[in-house]
């Protein structure tokens, strides 16, 4: 996490959260694959899960006998499988729990200050036309994901998948942070950036954040993904409505990958209350007629416009905030759909720091 620079003011926040007492120890909420070795899985069978992107015992337990039996180098037989979600049955336990329980696992839900709500475990979308702030809003949520929770940040790093091939713009990822008093050099070590150049790349990179998530100790608070934008590979690897229904499954694939590993990796500080990682999708493209059949049926706040991606991409996204332009320089950014806001609109404004009030 970034060391703040001391403020002019004669009361400094806190940089970083104090470290915890030596006789307190961090809890890790998500067992590793490793641990089944200790329920009768061998070692190879084990390597075999991680070369699936499969690292936790909780992502075991969301992979279905179809896909583990699948899965390549060598291959699993049904026996290994079923004893493989036997292991992982024994180590988590029942899946159900108790409103009382599924209430204390909530608050480790957290929100980054933007004023619309987005959360950790759920995938949040961004969606609007160009020179709206899709971008700006992606570089100054890299920044503000680092600060510490007392300042609307929640103290983590961010996973940043780029598919539009635009340069990265570190220079702007520094103006921001000097903007919240943050070193710049600290806060790009904080950010780990990745181009992806198709959408099967795509789903590479982000099986890649999943083991990085599982070994790297640095990953232990939140986490961010960015996708800027997750539509855009998909456009040009399928093409036209011959393509439609397998670029959509391809999608809800991606999609469903994403939401399993927003909730896989909660993890735990014995000070602050934090989840594993949000996931923030920016959407840039939208269309006046969307391919999707149903989308003439759906209305949406800003006239014809409606983002691209279908009923696939809507009914995954847990909170949708649609951008638009304002009057001169001003930008309106409309919550459309959240699991706990009631629909409201904030006007910005995009400056040198990133987004900022009006």
């Amino acid at each position: 996490m970034p060391q703040r620079r001391a403020p002019s003011q004669a009361s400094a926040a806190p940089s970083r959260a104090p470290s915890p007492p030596p006789d307190e120890e961090e809890t890790q909420y998500f067992d590793t694959v490793d641990e089944l070795q200790q329920h009768g899985i061998n070692v190879q069978d084990i390597l075999k899960l991680k070369a699936a992107a499969i690292n936790t015992v909780f992502g075991v337990n969301m992979t279905t006998r179809r896909q583990m039996l699948k899965i390549k180098v060598e291959g699993m037989s049904e026996a290994k499988v079923e004893k493989i979600k036997e292991a992982a049955h024994k180590i988590l336990g029942s899946s159900f729990a108790t409103g009382v329980e599924v209430q204390d696992k909530r608050k480790r839900v957290t929100s980054i200050s933007t004023g619309s709500g987005i959360m950790s475990q759920s995938i949040s979308e961004v969606y609007g036309e160009f020179r709206t702030g899709k971008t700006q809003l992606a570089h100054t949520m890299s920044v503000v994901a680092q600060l510490p929770p007392e300042l609307g940040g929640a103290s983590g790093k961010v996973a940043y998948i780029d598919t539009e091939g635009n340069p990265y713009n570190y220079n702007r990822i520094r103006a921001i942070a000097d903007r919240f008093g943050v070193d710049g050099n600290m806060a790009l070590e904080n950010i780990l950036y990745a181009r992806a150049f198709n959408s099967e790349h795509q789903m590479e990179l982000i099986n890649e954040c999943s083991l990085r998530f599982a070994e790297e100790k640095d990953f232990r608070l939140l986490v961010s993904i960015i996708i800027d934008s997750i539509m855009a590979l998909f456009r040009v690897d399928y093409s036209g409505r011959g393509e439609l229904s397998e670029r959509q499954q391809k999608l809800a694939q991606m999609l469903s990958k994403l939401t399993k590993l927003s909730e896989e990796y909660n993890v735990w500080d014995v000070i602050y209350t934090a989840a594993s990682f949000l996931l923030f999708i920016l959407d840039r493209h939208l269309a006046n007629k969307p391919a999707d059949p149903g989308a003439t049926m759906t209305f949406v706040a800003g006239g014809a416009l409606k983002p691209i991606g279908g009923h696939v991409l809507s009914h995954a996204s847990a909170t949708r905030i649609f951008l638009r332009k304002g009057r001169a320089e001003e930008r309106v950014a409309k919550l459309v759909d959240s699991p706990d806001r009631p629909e409201s609109e904030a006007s910005y404004k995009l400056d040198e720091g990133g987004w900022a009030d009006v």
